[in-house]
């Protein structure tokens, strides 16, 4: 059954990626609606994943607060893409912490309610990430470090699908990962190879972390959860790819 929420949740990170990656080939508007989709998708299944009461109301704060995060990176003006970016998840956090007030003292769950609704506010709202990245210079000819970025991601997934101890798959899917992304830039791509290389081993150590969590948990995920599950730490890499953009190639 675990074997069967990894699968799941591999999936929909493979999708997700997808979706992103092909956008940034059509539109910076197209990667907004993307990864909006991708944080709505993730925001839903979030407190799934926890098991907290208050789902949807706490879906929706991380929803709202990662769409508010997106369409702020997507308008605002540069060179600072995500100076919003904050403010939003502050508004989010605020918003979990609204909702165990009025849930009122002596409910359940309440502690683990907070703390992970927030970091899933946190998480999911990274995925503004990827439209700052889209708005880079490296990326408005050939969006080519977005696709460096999906070809180790799709490798670190492949690698995480074997059905291997952890102690094998998560230093495999980091190093082919880290090898992927410069590969990936000298057949398809102008971007250096240390730059493609960085950007594969972050790719490979969110995943591998990703594939850990899912492994260790002592029951199977629901769908929604797993899908979430896949979905969220690809939204994540979109702002530390967007940070490393801006340091190793601006």
């Amino acid at each position: 059954m675990k074997r069967t929420s990894v699968a799941a949740a591999a999936g929909a990170a493979a999708l997700a990626a997808g979706a992103i990656i092909g956008s940034s080939y059509v539109s910076l508007q197209a990667v907004a609606i993307a990864a909006a989709l991708a944080c709505l998708v993730a925001a839903v299944g979030w407190p799934h994943i926890l098991r907290v009461p208050a789902k949807k109301s706490q879906s929706a704060a991380i929803g709202l607060a990662a769409l508010l995060a997106v369409v702020l990176t997507a308008t605002t003006p540069g060179p600072s893409f995500l100076t919003w970016f904050p403010a939003s998840v502050a508004l989010g956090v605020g918003a979990v912490f609204m909702i165990q007030l009025v849930r009122g003292t002596g409910q359940s769950h309440r502690l683990e309610s907070t703390l992970g609704a927030s970091s899933g506010v946190v998480a999911v709202g990274m995925g503004a990430g990827w439209v700052a990245a889209d708005r880079l210079a490296v990326n408005a000819a050939d969006s080519g470090v977005t696709l460096v970025t999906g070809v180790s991601i799709l490798v670190a997934i492949a690698v995480c699908l074997l059905p291997l101890p952890d102690r094998l798959v998560a230093p495999a899917a980091v190093l082919l990962a880290a090898l992927a992304g410069p590969l990936g830039a000298l057949l398809f791509t102008d971007v250096p190879a240390l730059a493609a290389a960085v950007v594969g081993l972050a790719c490979g150590a969110i995943m591998a972390g990703t594939r850990r969590l899912l492994v260790a948990r002592e029951a199977p995920l629901a769908a929604v959860a797993a899908i979430a599950a896949g979905v969220t730490p690809v939204l994540a890499i979109g702002a530390v790819v967007y940070f490393l953009d801006k340091l190793l190639l601006s």
